[in-house]
């Protein structure tokens, strides 16, 4: 009986091993289309969006204008993204996909940042940008998490595998601008200096000076910035 026992654990181990990994990502559409409603203030919440009637959807579920025009880079980085998401674009629910148009100033940055759902990958149309991602952190405690990093021109391609950090910088002397897709209506994003030392409440800041090896003043002044969110 406990051969049997342990088989049958085993097997259940295994299946709901493989269902992690057919769920890992944005689940695949049941129909057609599964046109978002806005239920901002529904007390309903769902993994993704309610569905509009099909018989309700018009074309400009599906569409969305003004990716033509510049983001404004007026701010401390120098940089604005432009999302075009479930939430710009009701019929990209349960569709698995989105995009974004971000523009870049002289020396702006898109500072490091992680999409926890998606994998993006990036065109450059016009500029010089530095760009680059992190490994997550190697089996090896010897060995450090490896960069990898490029400088792209108009019209190079680059991928940012999803979850891991990644950065894009203007080292040209005029505006960038880059257009991206993600692998997921709502890929998220997660500023790494906004999350660690933005946070509403502050994290405490002797676990900061423990994880960053600094004195507490160091980390009282990093919490006392205005951490700006671009997107």
């Amino acid at each position: 009986m406990k051969i049997i026992a342990l088989v049958s654990l085993t097997t259940i181990l295994v299946v709901a091993s493989f269902a992690t990994l057919g769920f890992a990502s944005d689940p695949s559409p049941l129909q057609d289309f599964c046109v978002a409603v806005n239920d901002a203030q529904s007390a309903v919440f769902v993994n993704g969006k309610v569905c509009k009637n099909p018989n309700m959807v018009v074309a400009e579920d599906f569409f969305l204008s003004g990716l033509n025009k510049p983001g404004n880079t007026s701010n401390p980085v120098g940089s604005r993204v432009t999302p075009a998401n479930v939430n710009q674009i009701p019929g990209l629910n349960t569709l698995g996909i989105s995009a974004v148009r971000i523009d870049y100033a002289p020396n702006g940055l898109n500072p490091p940042h992680t999409h926890p759902r998606a994998t993006e990958i990036l065109i450059l149309l016009k500029g010089t940008l530095y760009v680059g991602f992190v490994t997550s952190n190697p089996a090896d405690p010897a060995l450090k998490n490896k960069l990898f990093a490029k400088y792209l021109h108009p019209g190079d391609v680059f991928v940012f595998p999803q979850g891991l950090i990644h950065f894009q910088f203007n080292v040209g002397k005029t505006n960038a601008v880059a257009f991206a897709a993600l692998s997921s209506q709502n890929p998220g994003v997660i500023t790494i200096a906004n999350a660690v030392f933005g946070s509403d409440p502050p994290i405490n800041p002797a676990v900061l000076t423990k994880a960053f090896q600094v004195e507490k003043n160091v980390i009282d002044y990093l919490q006392a910035q205005f951490w700006w969110n671009i997107d």
